[in-house]
C-alpha cells in the first residue's frame, strides 16, 4: 500500500525520565505501527537495542517490528530531508508514519514549527498529534522548577501518565487535577494500569480526520464536549499558564474568523500555546476544525459531519499571561454582526485592539 500523499509526523514529548522511550518500545511493538519511521536524539541513550535487526548506515537501523529507527544529528528538518530522500530512492524501506522523539528539556514549539517552516517538508509531510509523558513521582516538582515541563503539557493531544505503580494514589490524583487545569482537553492514559493503543495515541490524530467522520467525531467529542465559556475561570492555576473555552452562536463569516486569528496570533503568538476549534461557518453543511501552536496555523480540517447535535462554534485556548477577556472583546468585535454570544462573558466591544 503506498504511503499517504502527506506522512504525518507524531511527536513524542516529556520532561526528562518521565517514560518516552518505554512508552515508544509499547507502540512500537503494536503491527499498526510496522511502518513507521522514528528519529530520536541519540541512538546510544534509547533502550532499542535489543530489537534491532539491521543497520542500514551510521545513524539508521531497521528494528524487528519493521520500524526505521535513526538518530537526529543536528537540525531537525535536515533529518526529515534525508530520511525522505532515502525512502524515494529505495534506500530504506517505505514508511507512512514519522514519530519523533525529542529531549526531555526541548522545548515543543520549534520542533512543531519546523515540517511547515521548512519549503520542502511541508509539501511531504504533515504533523500528527503530539503525545506527551508525564512522571507521576516527580511531576509535580517538575512543573514547579521547569518552564519546559509545562509547554509539553500543555501543547499535548494525549497525556501519558507514567510511573503511577511507584507513588501514593493522592500524589498521582493531585498530579492529575494539576494536568486537567493546564490542559483540560487532552484525554489521558496512566501506562502502568492498562494496554497502550498505538492507533488510539498516533492513528487517529487531528490532522487525519478528512474524511474520516468517525475519527473526527471521537476527538471532538472528547477534546471540546466540556466546553461551556462559564467554567474557563477554574483552569487558571498559580503559573501564567491557563486554558479557557469560548463558544458562540450563529454561523461565522470565515474571512472575518481567519482576518482575527492571524492578527491574533501575529501579535500575540508567542503566548497563545495552543488554539483548536470546531466553527459553524456560514453557507457550510458541516464544521470546519481549526488547530494552531503558536503562530504556527494548521490547514483548516472540513469534517464530514457535526460530532453531536450542538451547532454552536466552540474554542479552546491554552495561553500564557494573556488576558481572557481581550480575547473575548476582540473577538466579538469582529463578529458580532454575525454572531450572538452563547455566555455572559462575551463583552462586545467596539475596538478590535488586540
Amino acid at each position: 500500500m503506498p504511503e499517504p500523499v502527506f506522512t504525518p509526523v507524531n511527536l513524542i514529548t516529556g520532561f526528562l525520565g518521565s517514560g518516552k522511550t518505554t512508552l515508544l518500545q509499547r507502540l512500537l511493538a503494536d503491527p499498526a505501527l510496522a511502518d513507521t519511521a522514528v528519529l530520536i536524539n541519540e541512538f546510544g541513550e534509547v533502550g532499542l537495542d535489543h530489537h534491532l535487526l539491521e543497520r542500514i548506515d551510521d545513524t539508521m537501523v531497521l528494528l524487528q517490528s519493521g520500524c526505521l529507527c535513526c538518530t537526529i544529528r543536528g537540525e531537525l528538518s535536515m533529518a526529515i530531508r534525508d530520511l525522505h530522500s532515502k525512502r524515494e530512492r529505495g534506500v530504506v524501506p517505505r514508511f507512512r508514519r514519522l514519530v519523533v522523539e525529542s529531549t526531555g528539556l526541548a522545548d515543543p514549539f520549534p520542533i512543531l514549527s519546523t515540517v511547515q517552516a521548512d519549503p520542502v517538508l511541508r509539501h511531504h509531510f504533515r504533523l500528527g498529534n503530539v503525545i506527551t509523558t508525564v512522571d507521576a513521582v516527580n511531576g509535580l516538582g517538575q512543573l514547579a522548577r521547569q518552564v519546559e515541563c509545562t509547554k509539553q503539557i500543555a501543547v499535548a493531544d494525549r497525556l501519558v501518565l507514567t510511573k503511577t505503580d511507584l507513588t501514593a494514589a493522592a500524589e498521582a490524583d493531585s498530579l492529575v487535577e494539576r494536568l486537567g487545569r493546564i490542559n483540560p482537553s487532552a484525554p489521558l492514559w496512566r501506562a502502568a494500569e492498562a494496554p497502550i493503543d498505538a492507533k488510539a495515541l498516533l492513528s487517529h490524530d487531528l490532522f487525519a480526520t478528512a474524511g474520516r467522520s468517525e475519527a473526527a467525531r471521537r476527538w471532538f467529542s472528547a477534546e471540546l464536549g466540556d466546553g461551556p465559556a462559564e467554567a474557563g475561570d477554574r483552569n487558571r492555576h498559580d503559573e501564567s499558564i491557563h486554558a479557557f473555552a469560548l463558544a458562540f452562536e450563529g454561523p461565522l463569516d470565515w474571512t472575518l474568523f481567519g482576518l482575527w486569528l492571524s492578527m491574533l496570533l501575529n501579535r500575540h503568538g508567542d503566548r497563545v500555546l495552543r488554539v483548536k476549534g470546531i466553527l459553524n461557518v456560514a453557507d457550510a453543511d458541516a464544521p470546519v476544525a481549526i488547530h494552531g501552536v503558536q503562530r504556527l496555523v494548521h490547514p483548516p480540517v472540513h469534517m464530514a459531519a457535526w460530532p453531536d447535535d450542538d451547532r454552536r462554534s466552540r474554542l479552546v485556548f491554552i495561553v500564557d499571561g494573556l488576558d481572557r477577556g481581550l480575547i473575548e472583546r476582540s473577538l466579538m468585535a469582529f463578529l458580532q454582526a454575525d454572531t450572538q454570544p452563547a455566555a455572559a462573558a462575551f463583552r462586545p466591544s467596539l475596538q478590535p485592539t488586540l
